[in-house]
Order: C-alpha cells, then structure tokens, then sequence
C-alpha cells in the first residue's frame, strides 16, 4: 500500500491552467501568441511573450498539448480534455488510499440536483459492468 505522505496530488500550476483554459476554450489551435493576448486582455501586469512561449513549450513535454508548424510558429490544441485532466487527478487521490467509496459521498454531497440528474442519467446511459 502507499503511503498518505508518499503521493501529492499535483495540478497544474497557476499560468499553467490558465494557459489550458484558453486553449480549451477555443475553436482551433492558437498560437503563443493568440494565447499571450488572451492572457494579457484583463491583467495589469502583462505576461511576457517568452514566460508563455516557456509554459506551453513545457505543457507539450509532458503531453498536455500538441503542436503543428504553421510558418515560423507552431500552433497548439489541447491533446486532453478537461474532464481528463479532472479524471486525472482524482485517480492521483486515489492513489493516495483515499477510501473511494467515502470521498465519491463527499463529492456527491456537494452537487445540486440538476448536477445529481445529470449524473443519474449518464450512468443509466452506460452498459452494466462497462468500464470505458
């Protein structure tokens, strides 16, 4: 079994999630720079072009975005989606010997009922014993 204190639950860091949610809310690959003004749009202290340029560059390494070369920039797009990144850190809790039983109750606790219904009926969407 892991120990509690062995595995940490590790998101992403502040600019990084930021950089991801601009990249998801969008309808096609953007560039550093796309990203860089969408950022900077309602900040009093703009990000420099490099800083987000070094962030996404490090997103792509570890598999978080893909990248096309459209003249001399790349393009990026988002190889995960947002509930995957969710999933994964809820699997990272797991991993920690959270009873899962016990932390789904607590989770479930905190949902409204149009948010239980949705559930409810995703759930009854899926085949007995299918784990896709």
């Amino acid at each position: 079994m892991v120990s509690r204190e062995a595995v940490k639950v590790r998101g992403f860091g502040e600019l990084e999630q930021a950089i991801m949610d601009v990249v998801w809310a969008a309808d096609a690959p953007l560039t550093v720079r796309d990203v860089l003004g969408r950022l900077n749009e309602n900040r009093a202290q703009p990000l420099a072009y490099n800083t987000v340029q070094t962030v996404m560059e490090i997103l792509h390494r570890k598999d978080w975005l893909d990248r096309a070369k459209d003249g001399r920039a790349f393009r990026y797009k988002a190889t995960k989606s947002r509930e995957e990144y969710a999933a994964s850190l809820i699997d990272q809790v797991w991993a920690t010997g959270a009873d899962r039983t016990a932390t789904l109750v607590k989770l479930f606790d905190e949902l409204g009922p149009g948010e239980l219904a949705e559930l409810r009926a995703a759930l009854a969407e899926r085949p007995d014993g299918d784990r896709a």
